[in-house]
């Protein structure tokens, strides 16, 4: 399959996009293109001693920064990001991968590629590097949401993790600040009561931030912005911790003795805490994959980013979420 990269989204681009790209299609055998300033990438390439053979450089003038409105993907025709959405939309790529502007990706992958019939909004699903794999949806695409959009999260994230991590009866779980049936805002109380009325999802209630890391849901629903927030918490704060333990492991003889007694256990609690480790997040609802891999990803992240795009293809999941949203729409209708 192709995997179409904005190589000029992102903290590190071109640089570890290039490199991300060359170690995906040695370990996972796909094509990539490249798209993104051609004269750029190739100085990039050569500069890290890296061979684009086989990789595909299409050429892009412009480029969508990170300070750009969201809307700028209307307005610049010639940028990389836009480019790539094209060649996504014309069938010149199976799956996009972009670590640009968020709300830029977003606009462009529903402008562009469209969502799926019968979703109202698309939202990032970003698996949380915890113990457990744990699904937040949404994670940084709608600020503003309604509690009907928060349930077809609920419905397109349980799909997700029932395919990807082959669970059952996937537990979806409403972000809150408390756990009883009233807490919250209007926008809390209304979609507690949708999520409990369906037959769809196994919803278990209302989830506080700290039960997030103990495995209370695997699907865990709220808007974007609560959700940026809480995931951009969590791996501060796992960066932390991890910080605070390499710190006691070697202030002493006794805690450095400690540390290579546990030398493989905790480089193991690291990549388990690693967002690299998972890539990127789809934007479930989109017809297409579309991927968000993190905005400071390096090439292991951005390699791990069209890994799970190849996989979200493999999987059919695009076609599962759009069946049952073609089903409900039949049940409403008749």
């Amino acid at each position: 399959m192709k995997i179409v990269i904005d190589a000029m989204g992102g903290d590190n681009a071109p640089d570890e996009i290039v490199k991300g790209a060359a170690l995906a299609k040695k370990e996972l055998l796909a094509s990539m293109i490249l798209v993104g300033d051609e004269e750029v990438i190739r100085k990039s390439a050569e500069k890290q001693d890296i061979s684009l053979s086989g990789i595909t450089v299409c050429h892009a003038p412009d480029v969508i920064t990170m300070e750009d409105s969201p809307l700028s993907i209307r307005d610049k025709s010639d940028s990389s990001m836009r480019i790539a959405f094209k060649m996504l939309k014309e069938g010149q790529a199976d799956a996009f991968v972009g670590a640009g502007n968020t709300g830029a990706m977003h606009v462009g992958s529903t402008l562009f590629v469209h969502r799926i019939k019968g979703v109202d909004r698309s939202a990032i699903a970003t698996i949380m590097p915890l113990e457990r794999p744990t699904l937040l949806i949404d994670s940084g695409a709608n600020v503003q949401v309604t509690p009907n959009f928060l349930y077809q999260f609920a419905v397109m994230g349980s799909i997700y993790m029932s395919r990807i991590y082959n669970l059952e009866n996937p537990r979806v779980g409403l972000l809150n600040n408390g756990t009883e049936e009233k807490k919250g805002t209007q926008l809390q109380i209304d979609t507690y009561k949708l999520l409990s009325d369906s037959e769809n999802i196994n919803f278990v209630g209302n989830i506080e931030g700290k039960d997030i890391p103990f495995s209370k849901c695997d699907v865990l629903v709220c808007d974007g912005f609560t959700g940026n927030i809480a995931l951009k918490t969590i791996e501060g704060m796992s960066s932390f911790i991890l910080r605070k333990i390499k710190g006691v492991l070697s202030d002493s003889i006794s805690g450095k003795a400690a540390g290579l007694l546990c030398g493989a256990k905790l480089k193991a609690m690291k990549r388990n805490f690693d967002a690299s480790e998972h890539g990127g997040a789809p934007f479930l609802g989109i017809s297409k994959p579309v991927i968000k891999a993190h905005g400071s990803s390096d090439a292991v992240a951005i390699k791990n980013a069209v890994r799970q795009a190849i996989a979200y293809y493999n999987m059919n999941i695009i076609k599962d979420i759009a069946d049952i949203f073609a089903d409900n729409q039949k049940k409403i209708i008749q």
